[in-house]
C-alpha cells in the first residue's frame, strides 16, 4: 500500500512529460489547433514542418509548369556587423535579440518554378513577403530592418527537389519608412517640412542635409535556401535559410548595418 503514492507520483510525472512533448509538436506544426488556441500565442509565427525522417524527392518535368506555394520563413537568429571600440580590431558580427515577437515570419509566399538546362529557377510573385523586425544588440542599440523575400529569383542545379537542393539568389529589401512618414521634427518625403523647424538649413553640413532630405531607399539582399527534408508524396519540403542584407537607414539619414539572418523555412510544390 505504501508504494501507491510513489506510483501515482511517477505516473503523474510521465503524463506531464508526454503532454509537454505533444504540445511541442502541435506548437511547431500548428496542426489540429483551433483559431482560439493559436490567437495571441505566437504559434502563428512558426512555420509548418516536414517529418525529420522524410528523405524523398520531388521530380520536375521541364515541359510542365509548377509553383512553389505556402512558403514560410521564420527567422531564429539575427547577427549584426558592428565596428569595434578598438580601431585595431576588425568589425565582427554580434548576436541580436529579436524584439518583434509575433510577426517576424514571412508566410504564404508563392512564385513560379521552372526547369531548363538542368537548372531550377524560382521567381517570387507575392504573399506576405516582408516584415518589419527590430533586434537589440549588446550595449542596448536597437536595429530595425525589413526582413523580405520580395522579387526573389533563386536558382538551383538539377531536375528534382531533393535533400541536396540549394537555392541561391537575390531579393529586394523595401524601405522601412514610407513616403508619408514624418520624423519627430515634422520632416518627410512627400509631406511635412523640408527642414527642421527652428533650425537654419545648412547646405554645407552633410549631417544636417542627410537629416533634412528624406529618400525612399530600397536595398538588395542575397538568400540561400538549403532543403534538408522532402516529402515526395505531398510535395512538401523544409530546411534552413540564410539571408544577408542591410538594416534600415531612416530614409537616408543613417548608415546601414550589415545583417545575417538564419532560420527555418517550409514550402510546397504544386503543378500550375
Amino acid at each position: 500500500m505504501r508504494f501507491r503514492p510513489l506510483a501515482a507520483a511517477i505516473l503523474a510525472l510521465c503524463l506531464i512529460i508526454v503532454t509537454a512533448c505533444g504540445g511541442g509538436v502541435k506548437a511547431k506544426t500548428r496542426a489540429g489547433l483551433t483559431y482560439d488556441e493559436i490567437y495571441n500565442t505566437g504559434l502563428a509565427n512558426d512555420c509548418f514542418t516536414v517529418d525529420e525522417s522524410a528523405r524523398g524527392s520531388i521530380p520536375l518535368d521541364a515541359e510542365s509548369s509548377y509553383q512553389l506555394t505556402s512558403i514560410c520563413m521564420h527567422p531564429s537568429s539575427v547577427q549584426v556587423l558592428v565596428e569595434p571600440v578598438n580601431k585595431r580590431q576588425e568589425p565582427r558580427f554580434v548576436d541580436g535579440k529579436i524584439l518583434t515577437r509575433y510577426t517576424s515570419s514571412l508566410d504564404e509566399v508563392f512564385g513560379d518554378l521552372t526547369v531548363a538546362d538542368d537548372q531550377i529557377t524560382f521567381s517570387e510573385k507575392g504573399g506576405m513577403d516582408f516584415q518589419l523586425v527590430t533586434v537589440v544588440i549588446p550595449g542596448g542599440e536597437e536595429v530595425p530592418f525589413v526582413f523580405s523575400s520580395k522579387d526573389l529569383i533563386a536558382q538551383a542545379s538539377g531536375q528534382a527537389i531533393t535533400t541536396s537542393t540549394d537555392f541561391q539568389g537575390s531579393y529586394t529589401v523595401p524601405s522601412y519608412r514610407t513616403s508619408n512618414f514624418l520624423d519627430p521634427k515634422g520632416r518627410g518625403l512627400t509631406t511635412g517640412y523640408s527642414s527642421a523647424v527652428g533650425l537654419v538649413p545648412a547646405g554645407s553640413s552633410e549631417e544636417l542635409e542627410r537629416e533634412n532630405v528624406k529618400r525612399y531607399l530600397e536595398g538588395e539582399g542575397t538568400m540561400k535556401l538549403s532543403i534538408t527534408r522532402v516529402d515526395g508524396q505531398s510535395g512538401e519540403f523544409a530546411g534552413l535559410f540564410t539571408a544577408s542584407q542591410v538594416s534600415d537607414t531612416d530614409m537616408g539619414s543613417k548608415e546601414p548595418l550589415e545583417l545575417k539572418i538564419v532560420g527555418d523555412f517550409y514550402g510546397r510544390v504544386e503543378k500550375a
